[in-house]
């Protein structure tokens, strides 16, 4: 099977090279539509990208976008944007706003001496040099694009990622290269989901102890935004903005009148004593005058937080026993925003709210989840459009025991497309189906779980689910998924992005340091740390070091760091070995010896983190839980590490004592390879 799967990936990846028509390169999302002809463009030292002189104005931010994507990717080339005609080996772009045979998003992408990029929008064009990235990200020696036609364009209008940053902060720098990340495989919305809190029986049943947080500045109620991680305005505008130049839209979401604890928080007379503090009063006058002015603050003036043309209002799992107060704090919430110009987005509830009370629908999207709250056909036939975005097909919720910790990638490739909405098939040419949506929520509070761990779980998903938003339900047309699996590893992230932390070699030895004949191996607490040429690597990963540690190190002495963790000789006041990351602190049941060397080696992937001594393994951090007194329930404690390796020792409290030598592997390696290391 391997053997056959081997030869497969061979031929897909160099048929063209053979062949006297050009096959039609790997990309992610796939071509619609290709033609081959003979022959390569090659990628010049000096790259000019040309723009028709009419047309600069309305392609400036795209092509400079580009611009910067081939600069980080070859940093040695020269890169130029003019304007004329091209010449071999320009890339020339032709945007036409009445072209009738290429779609608002589409491109036509002919590849000969020079490349032409023809679009009805600047937008398509920009979509283009996606495609040219990938290509050429497969092939960075050569720099070889193979000559022939192709025609492009999305199937569905919106091709979005949901993520929950209210259960978990995750950094603005994170948001923006994330928005890198969706653009790179043509992914248009970015939804943030602003607010929520975790699940009372976890805080002792009691609402005042449940985690929850409002992420963005909020100058109208102060105590609103969350102290332990937030975006300040300008943050956010900025992400927005940056989006902009991506081609992916920000689309903010403020939940409520449920998943509002951050909300009752600051504002008490609002809660519910009914549903409880995580519901809002809708019965309240007050409660329409504070969700209206947390909105208002984002969505008034000439210059609003909320920059772009869509706004999520939540709406999501409200008490079913208030369905009429909840239509009427809908329908409100709905207008109101629109009274700022803005069009609505908002959870379908409206099955599962059943009553007379109107909702408008018109010009209003629906993220259509899970159809006994909001049955489709039910919701097309009251005029509102949908994102579907089926709970049980695309919800990732990690380590929480329900939902899905990775999707089910060959059952959405093979089986799934937007206009699958739970186990409802609509056809494809369904104009009021938007597009489709996954997301990430991270409803256990403080299972350990960090930003790498997310994206570990969403890549693999972003690259079947773009492919699936991009081109339909055409499965006929599409390779086996064993194939697309083993080609899309080549894709990558995009230029200048690492999220995953892959260190690439000639072989699985990424990183060596000898120390044994050198003082740069020796840590007083006082001196400069060492730098390594890696900041971190994610897994797999094997990291194998001798240590002789002085006597009397201090609490929380460093061994190495990075800007995301830190791997410590002594853990808090354990004085045993273990590592922080994003607020957690972990540690080994095992002491370092001062004063001997020991052979320390430490190999971890996305389930969990080992400890070998002296070549012998000591212990697996993985599959630990949380107990609760007052429940049953339980939570995971997730115990892995990207391991940081920028520095070793630290400036203000490194280590005391000696590292001899630093290997370290792309892979973990065996038991038997780690006790001859």
């Amino acid at each position: 099977m391997k053997l056959k799967l081997a030869f497969a990936l061979l031929s897909v990846l160099f048929t063209y090279h053979v062949n006297a028509q050009n096959s039609a390169p790997f990309v992610i999302p796939k071509l619609q539509e290709w033609t081959g002809n003979t022959g390569f463009y090659t990628l010049k030292s000096t790259i000019n990208l040309v723009v028709d002189d009419k047309l600069n104005d309305l392609l400036t931010t795209y092509v400079q976008t580009f611009a910067n994507d081939l600069k980080a990717v070859y940093p040695k080339r020269n890169i130029r944007i003019k304007t004329g005609k091209p010449q071999k080996g320009d890339i020339y772009f032709h945007v036409d706003n009445n072209s009738q045979s290429i779609a608002s998003e589409g491109y036509e992408l002919q590849i000969a001496d020079y490349l032409t990029i023809h679009a009805k929008t600047p937008l398509g064009a920009f979509w283009a040099t996606r495609t040219i990235l990938q290509i050429l990200a497969q092939d960075p020696t050569q720099l070889k694009i193979p000559k022939g036609i192709a025609k492009d364009f999305p199937k569905y209008e919106v091709r979005s990622f949901v993520l929950d940053v209210g259960r978990k902060f995750f950094t603005i720098d994170f948001l923006r290269n994330y928005v890198k990340l969706l653009s790179y495989y043509k992914m248009n919305d970015f939804q943030i989901h602003l607010n929520d809190n975790g699940f009372k029986q976890f805080f002792n049943n009691d609402w005042s102890k449940t985690y929850s947080a409002f992420r963005l500045e909020n100058a109208t109620y102060p105590g609103l935004t969350a102290k332990d991680g937030s975006y300040s305005k300008k943050e956010f505008i900025d992400l927005q903005k940056l989006g902009n130049t991506y081609g992916v839209t920000i689309v903010p979401e403020i939940d409520a009148p449920a998943h509002a604890l951050s909300i009752t928080k600051a504002v008490p007379e609002i809660a519910s004593d009914k549903y409880g503090a995580d519901h809002l009063d809708i019965t309240k006058p007050k409660t329409y005058e504070v969700v209206h002015n947390i909105f208002k603050e984002y969505l008034q003036g000439p210059n609003p937080v909320f920059i772009n043309e869509e706004v999520h209002i939540g709406t999501d799992e409200y008490a079913k026993a208030e369905a009429e107060n909840f239509r009427k704090f809908t329908d409100s919430t709905i207008k109101y925003v629109e009274s700022f110009g803005k069009r609505v987005r908002l959870w379908g509830a409206l099955t599962h709210a059943k009553g007379q009370t109107p909702v408008k629908s018109t010009n209003v999207t629906m993220n259509l989840w899970y159809n006994g709250y909001a049955e489709p056909a039910e919701m097309f036939k009251l005029g509102y459009k949908g994102i579907s975005t089926p709970d049980g097909w695309l919800y990732i919720v990690p380590k929480a025991g329900y939902y899905y910790d990775y999707l089910n990638l060959k059952n959405i490739y093979q089986k799934w497309a937007p206009n699958v909405i739970g186990k409802e098939v609509f056809s494809e040419d369904n104009k009021q189906i938007r597009g489709g949506a996954f997301a990430v929520w991270n409803d256990h509070v403080g299972n350990g779980i960090t930003q790498e761990d997310v994206t570990d779980r969403v890549f693999p998903a972003l690259q079947v689910l773009s492919q699936k938003m991009w081109i339909g339900n055409t499965a006929d047309s599409l390779m086996k998924f064993e194939v697309f699996n083993g080609l899309s590893k080549q894709i990558g992230e995009g230029p200048g992005l690492n999220l995953r932390g892959k260190v690439n070699g000639k072989d699985s030895l990424v990183l060596q340091y000898d120390f044994t004949s050198s003082k740069s191996g020796r840590f007083t607490g006082k001196k400069k740390p060492f730098q390594t040429t890696l900041n971190e690597i994610g897994y797999d990963y094997t990291v194998s070091f001798t240590i002789n540690p002085s006597a009397g190190n201090p609490a929380n002495a460093v061994i190495f760091s990075s800007p995301k963790a830190i791997v410590k000789l002594k853990q808090l006041n354990t004085s045993m070995l273990g590592f922080s990351r994003e607020g957690y602190d972990y540690n080994f049941n095992y002491t370092v010896p001062e004063n001997v060397w020991t052979k320390i080696t430490i190999t971890g992937n996305n389930k969990g983190t080992s400890l070998y001594v002296n070549g012998v393994f000591v212990e697996r951090l993985e599959g630990a839980m949380q107990s609760f007194a007052n429940t049953k329930d339980k939570i995971a404690k997730v115990q892995t590490l990207f391991f940081p390796l920028k520095y070793i020792g630290d400036t203000q409290n490194s280590f005391k004592g000696a590292i001899g030598s630093l290997k370290v592997f792309n892979k973990v390696l065996t038991d038997k390879l780690i006790s001859k290391l």
